[in-house]
């Protein structure tokens, strides 16, 4: 079915549904709602697959490696088989083009997510031996991730999956197709991620969904994606908690980023909402071992770093009073505060595709740093965002300030304070979670 077809015109598919442009087709925009959503992956999993809208780009030749070297900050020279790799493109000021996942697969070929555009563009000017191919929409993403993710994929494939350690990844049969699993994920906990074909995605998502419904998980919709297990397990995100700064780095890019405006769609006609106005780490994947863009910009700020992220948890009588300024005759209303997340899509390039907000972090009257990311937590009965802010502040218990309100609207100040870091602390993190504590499944 093409995807220029009307959402409504697909049968089974409501209103409450959002078309998303790729190959992968469309994804739901909520199934069972933000709390069992979001909440899931604390006694059970949450199961998405958002993530299928990934640019799917294998770095293939003999400079693969090389190429991948000279434009990420990372160190690919001992990447084996079954790891995987963080990667972070910069521009030559330090700022993240994009970040996103890199596998090995063969000697000389490496598969990326989420790292075009800037990739496709610095392929197209690089000296060294190298091309892309372009998977996009022809692989699956699955999410599973959650206390009982492993137990989940262990029933669906009728396998022992003990063995796969944290960014480590490796092949299984699932009744004569080929699945890749992943251990990693956005909730914190332990999670997992499962690809495959576009062929085989019907057949393997039944058999995850089925598997999951005997644990207790819930699917996850596009909506509850955006944010909320980002922020409550402290992960920022590209295209979630900042955008990314195509425009501002440099001729060749925007040019590319005009001429495949697709391909760029996050910041194609972006919008920046927040009282940071138009103004608007993962420091330690960083290694210095090798010449990458950005390394000088990046060796200064290591010098003397000026932001550190934070969980912001806001004034749940200050948030009230904002929210109040909608309900008073005669008074000019402050932006919505009660949404449940700020990362949001319109429908008109007019108005921006993709709406960003930032809003500045005072302490004592003085700006000291960014909001962003904020979320109604349904889990921890608090509203919270990540913050950037200078070290000196990031004190746990430091009482600060937000401003809301994008400059030409009204603005309120809101306070916050600087809270654990993730705000989901209170979960074994998954590079830390020893998988033997769970039993072995009885088939094995």
């Amino acid at each position: 079915m093409s995807n220029e077809q009307s959402i409504m015109e697909m049968p089974g598919v409501s209103e409450n549904c959002l078309l998303w442009k790729n190959p992968a087709g469309a994804f739901p925009f909520e199934y069972n709602g933000i709390p069992a959503e979001s909440g899931a992956y604390r006694t059970s999993a949450w199961i998405g697959t958002a993530l299928s809208t990934s640019p799917v780009i294998d770095v293939v030749g003999p400079d693969a490696m090389a190429f991948l070297q000279s434009i990420c900050v990372n160190d690919f020279t001992n990447l084996k088989y079954t790891g995987i790799r963080h990667a972070v493109i910069c521009n030559e000021e330090g700022y993240i083009l994009t970040d996103g996942v890199v596998i090995r697969l063969e000697e000389d070929r490496y598969r990326t997510y989420w790292l075009n555009p800037p990739i496709a563009y610095l392929a197209s000017i690089t000296d060294l031996d190298v091309h892309l191919e372009d998977f996009t929409g022809q692989e699956y993403f699955i999410q599973v991730q959650g206390e009982k993710s492993l137990e989940i994929l262990e029933d669906a494939f009728q396998a022992d999956l003990h063995d796969i350690m944290f960014a480590k990844h490796r092949t299984e049969d699932m009744d004569g197709r080929t699945v890749r699993i992943i251990r990693l994920g956005m909730s914190g906990n332990l999670a997992y991620e499962i690809h495959g074909p576009m062929a085989d995605y019907a057949y393997v998502y039944d058999k995850v969904i089925e598997s999951g419904r005997k644990f207790g998980a819930e699917l996850q919709g596009l909506h509850t994606y955006n944010l909320f297990n980002h922020t409550e397990a402290g992960f920022p995100n590209i295209n979630l908690h900042y955008p990314m700064p195509w425009r501002e780095s440099g001729e060749g890019l925007n040019a590319w980023v005009d001429a495949n405006p697709f391909a760029a769609v996050y910041n194609f006609a972006r919008r920046l909402t927040g009282s940071m106005g138009e103004d608007a780490g993962w420091g330690f994947l960083v290694k210095f071992n090798h010449e990458f863009t950005g390394r000088a910009a990046l060796e200064e700020a290591a010098k003397n770093p000026r932001r550190t992220p934070v969980t912001l948890e806001w004034n749940a009588e200050d948030v009230g009073k904002v929210f109040a300024t909608r309900f008073m005759p005669g008074e000019e209303p402050c932006e919505d505060i009660s949404v449940p997340t700020d990362a949001y899509l319109v429908d008109s390039f007019k108005d921006g595709r993709w709406i960003y907000r930032a809003d500045k972090v005072l302490a004592d009257g003085n700006e000291i740093g960014v909001s962003s990311g904020r979320i109604v937590s349904y889990n921890y009965n608090a509203m919270i965002s990540l913050g950037f802010i200078d070290p000196a502040y990031a004190e746990e218990g430091r009482e600060l300030t937000v401003v809301w309100g994008t400059p030409g609207t009204r603005q309120m100040d809101v306070r916050v304070k600087v809270a654990r870091f993730p705000y989901n602390g209170d979960f074994v993190r998954n590079e830390d979670k020893d998988v033997e504590e769970i039993p072995h499944p009885a088939f094995a």
